[in-house]
């Protein structure tokens, strides 16, 4: 505390002569004082100063009492205010007229003329001038104009400033445009130097940031309103057109494709397809709806959907039949008139001692994309839970791709387990991404080490397109295809969003007897990589294939929910050469055809006036049944392809939805949501809630919480979705 006989004291001494920075400081008091009484506006013509004076003063003398140099606000006061109406008279006779809006000129307050040379644009020259086919934003007008203008000669204010900036704020500065974005997103220094800058800003702030005034989105206040020409005029600084990080482009690349339509049983009796143990669609919607958004049609492929869950189907009693269908016929949920019948297929589960030894290829994408918490530091964690789950004597080697590929592990034994997860962590982003280049590498690595009758695969992680060496997804399928051939598998994995290539995930994981999944969250990295291992890993069948033969007496016409991705054609299914999917150990599929029974009166299609398919004696073969289920596949290790074959009958009917076994019905609120969700027809009129609770009344065992998610997910879509 100061006395009154340190103030008596105080003011009895002489006012000490001023320097330049006592100066500075006063100046600083003194034009706060001014400004705020004053309300000084900002007006677009201005002065050619790089910045306000009083806003240079106000940061100088906050730079200053930040670093203490007056350290007695009591002192500061009395040193600061008796030399501010001097300090304030000199350094005001160097200011500049400046220019009124409506052209006038008004002299400053010492009233001191300052000539500019000829050569000097003038400051309040419109800014039409421009070409005309540039469309310019008022930030970039701003700054063509201040840039036009002369420099104004360095105050001392100004010096002391620079002097007193920190090398990111000089940096910020001298910036260009497009540096000033890099240095407000945290540059190289890692942090921001634009005040309030947030790199990742929500949809909301960037649109209230677009109807803010020049400077106001990026955190600094906006000038006080315009007053009249009579009042002091002061240019503010100009902005960098960049500060403000643009909202992000959306290239997520997927496939479009039309819903499968209804066919007539007596014109188009056989449906054919590929089996799909992929499950990436399911990620797509729980992350869409978890944002607030209803997920984009083509991201939703029912089976995939479906496919999700682990569901308790029967499966086979040993490895030589590699799988076991199982074929339900129930009451349609959504449509009186309709059956579903349900076809599940359960994978022969290798146990653990059984299992063959791995070799495995990580290839993983570290372009500069995949600097994003989503994408490279969660597929590190993602690759660490695979590694603790592997046996000592499989094998790891890691390839990295971004504008070239390079090895980064060599073949190494799991049991060097420290040495693995010590190459994952020292991962890191940048460049481009080759990643034609990468597989080409990870397939001859996976050569080298090569396990005969064991699991040869390479793993692929990405965010998004290949853009160096072959990008084409029918180039890179060609591509697959060939190595395929040498026993060596592979599998894709995507991460992150705004830059994924789902169209190319799936081309070349159904081309290369993989599989494609999404990865979003560690649990879901745990799903896929840790408790679906051997699904994932170990396959048991490959190029498996389904055709269903519909008996026109009995079934008027059908429709396969989903897998029209999958759709082959009916002469492919014969054909040993063509590809198809995999199923790995333990694995199930499912899919579910909706089909009309004769005489139901819910035909959507007239019939044919002339005739149907019929046998010679002038009858129908097999009439008491539904349909003909035939399943085509081949042992990892040959090329010869063996059939399976499943009459449905009335023995596989059930009298009553609920009659239907839980997973079959789970299964089943699955598809309807998928379909609610693309916006199909046949589930217009099908609510949300009626969904809800035909799983919940199907959840059954779930020790993942992978149905209580779903259930989530079902409420996340009906309160989006307006038409429920």
């Amino acid at each position: 505390m100061v006395d009154d006989n340190e103030l008596e004291r105080l003011r009895d001494i002489a006012v000490p002569a001023p320097d330049g920075e006592a100066k500075a400081r006063a100046f600083t008091a003194a034009m706060q004082a001014f400004d705020l009484d004053e309300r000084i506006s900002a007006v677009p013509q201005g002065t050619p100063a790089g910045l306000r004076l009083t806003e240079r003063a106000r940061m100088l003398w906050r730079d200053i009492m930040q670093r203490k140099l007056i350290a007695t606000p009591a002192i500061t006061a009395l040193v600061a205010l008796p030399i501010a109406g001097y300090a304030a008279f000199e350094m005001l006779k160097e200011q500049p007229r400046v220019i009124g809006s409506n052209g006038s000129v008004t002299e400053t307050v010492a009233d001191k003329p300052v000539a500019q040379k000829p050569e000097q644009p003038a400051v309040n020259e419109p800014l039409a001038a421009a070409p005309a086919k540039e469309k310019k934003t008022d930030a970039d007008a701003e700054t063509r104009a201040n840039s036009q203008a002369a420099p104004k000669p360095a105050t001392e204010v100004d010096t002391l400033f620079r002097q007193e900036a920190t090398p990111a704020a000089k940096r910020a500065l001298q910036a260009t445009p497009a540096e000033s974005g890099q240095l407000a997103a945290g540059g190289k220094d890692g942090v921001g130097v634009i005040a309030g800058y947030s790199p990742k800003r929500s949809a909301d702030e960037l649109e209230r940031a677009d109807k803010a005034p020049a400077g106001a989105a990026a955190g600094i206040p906006a000038s006080p309103p315009a007053v009249a020409d009579s009042k002091l005029m002061v240019q503010p600084a100009p902005m960098p057109v960049d500060q403000l990080q643009p909202q992000e482009e959306n290239r997520d690349r997927v496939e479009n494709f039309k819903t499968n339509p209804v066919h007539e049983t007596a014109q188009d009796p056989v449906s054919t397809f590929s089996i799909d143990v992929d499950t990436a669609s399911y990620s797509f919607v729980r992350r869409s709806l978890k944002e607030g958004a209803l997920p984009d049609p083509d991201t939703v492929r029912v089976e995939e959907m479906i496919n999700y869950f682990p569901y308790d189907w029967k499966g086979p009693e040993s490895a030589s039949t590699p799988f076991n269908s199982t074929v339900t016929v129930m009451p349609t949920p959504w449509n009186e008139h309709t059956k579903l019948m349900h076809v599940a297929i359960k994978g022969f589960d290798v146990k653990p001692a059984e299992q063959p030894k791995a070799n495995l290829v990580f290839l993983i994408d570290v372009s500069g994309s995949m600097d994003e918490p989503d994408k490279l530091p969660l597929l590190k964690s993602a690759f660490r839970l695979l590694v603790s789950k592997l046996k000592p004597d499989d094998t790891v080697s890691i390839v990295t791709y971004a504008g070239n590929a390079g090895t980064v592990l060599m073949p190494t034994k799991a049991a060097e387990k420290q040495k693995i997860l010590a190459a994952i962590d020292n991962l890191a982003p940048g460049g481009s991404t080759a990643g034609e280049e990468g597989i080409r590498e990870a397939y001859k690595l996976a050569q080298q080490s090569f396990v005969k009758d064991g699991v040869n695969r390479v793993m692929l992680a990405t965010d998004g397109d290949f853009n160096v060496g072959q990008t084409d997804d029918d180039d890179l399928k060609r591509l697959i295809e060939k190595e395929r051939k040498t026993g060596v598998f592979l599998s894709v994995f995507g991460f992150g969003r705004g830059n994924l290539n789902d169209q190319m995930m799936q081309t070349i994981a159904q081309n290369g007897n993989g599989t494609a999944a999404y990865i979003d969250t560690l649990a879901e990295a745990e799903k896929v990589l840790v408790e679906d291992a051997s699904s994932t890993l170990f396959t048991i069948a490959k190029d498996v294939k389904i055709q269903v033969e519909f008996n026109p007496a009995k079934v008027s016409e059908y429709r396969l929910v989903g897998y029209e991705t999958r759709a082959l054609k009916r002469e492919d299914f014969n054909n040993d050469r063509v590809d198809a999917g995999d199923i790995g150990s333990g694995h199930s599929v499912t899919a579910v055809y909706e089909i009309t029974p004769k005489g139901s009166g819910g035909e959507q299609v007239d019939p044919l006036r002339y005739g149907q398919a019929k046998v010679d004696n002038g009858g129908i073969a097999n009439a008491d049944e539904y349909a003909f289920v035939k399943i085509r596949y081949k042992l990892p290790n040959e090329n010869v392809s063996k059939l399976i074959t499943t009459p449905v009958t009335a023995a596989n009917e059930v009298s009553s939805f609920d009659a239907a076994g839980a997973d079959q019905r789970f299964s089943v609120a699955v598809a309807a949501l998928g379909q609610k969700l693309r916006d199909e027809d046949q589930t217009a009129n099908f609510g949300y809630d009626r969904i809800a609770e035909i799983a919940n009344a199907a959840r059954g065992a779930d020790p993942f919480g992978y149905r209580a998610e779903f259930l989530s997910l079902v409420r996340l879509a009906s309160s989006l979705d307006g038409n429920k």
